[in-house]
């Protein structure tokens, strides 16, 4: 589970976080839309530095910063954009997102974020990934408040969260003037059940962008609409 994990263009370590790559990360950077105009990104969380890279991946933006509070994941993250194409372009902050908005006067045209949540089915967790999984760490209210002080005018901001809480996020969200314009529901199967909602917002009211994605038609057999998402990254797609 510690071994470095393969993408096309960048290689992430990830024996020091209890937050190893997962479907989520890997969704979230590869869906979340980029306009030509984004120049500053700021990935909130990075655990391993995963999304951060793929954006640096995908887009011309000049400044990729990072916000990570567990000092084991903020020494993977700098440890993993110092080793990529983009680490010039790459930086990470060692900060709670409270401090970090305090203090940070810059804006971001794109926040992104894979936040912290939990449910019962986790509940041997060690106290790192509890943490790391954990709503209570981060709590919706203060990511949303946060995000809203550091995200620019025009910009916007995206965020992967399960499915049962996307009504909550979305009220919360609102009430921090965030309009919802992109929502995806993503499902394993054709038959199973939503598990999360990929999420984007702006400043902005205007009409919501509404789609599915299921990742599976079976086992290991993936659908053309998710390998279309992850093909630039994932190794064998």
């Amino acid at each position: 589970m510690n071994k470095p994990f393969q993408f096309k263009q960048f290689t992430i370590q990830q024996d020091k976080t209890a937050m190893k790559v997962g479907t989520d990360g890997v969704l979230l950077g590869a869906w979340v839309k980029i306009e030509t105009e984004v120049c500053s990104i700021l990935d909130v969380g990075s655990g391993t530095g995963l999304i951060a890279l793929m954006l640096a991946q995908r887009s011309n933006a000049e400044v990729i910063d990072a916000v990570e509070l567990n000092a084991d994941a903020y020494v993977q993250t700098v440890e993993n954009f110092e080793a990529s194409d983009w680490g010039d372009r790459l930086f990470c902050y060692h900060a709670s997102l409270q401090e970090f908005a305090a203090e940070i006067e810059d804006k971001y045209d794109l926040i992104i974020s894979n936040p912290p949540f939990y449910t019962s089915t986790f509940k041997k967790l060690s106290k790192e990934r509890a943490m790391a999984r954990h709503t209570e760490s981060l709590a919706y209210t203060e990511l949303l408040l946060g995000v809203s002080k550091l995200v620019s005018k025009k910009g916007s901001c995206a965020f992967i969260i399960p499915y049962v809480e996307e009504s909550s996020f979305i009220k919360i969200a609102r009430e921090n003037k965030l309009f919802l314009h992109r929502i995806t529901r993503v499902k394993g199967t054709e038959n199973s059940v939503i598990k999360r909602s990929l999420l984007q917002f702006s400043f902005f009211e205007k009409p919501i962008e509404k789609d599915e994605l299921i990742i599976e038609i079976k086992r290991h057999e993936y659908t053309l609409k998710y390998v279309e998402f992850v093909k630039d990254f994932y190794l064998k797609m």
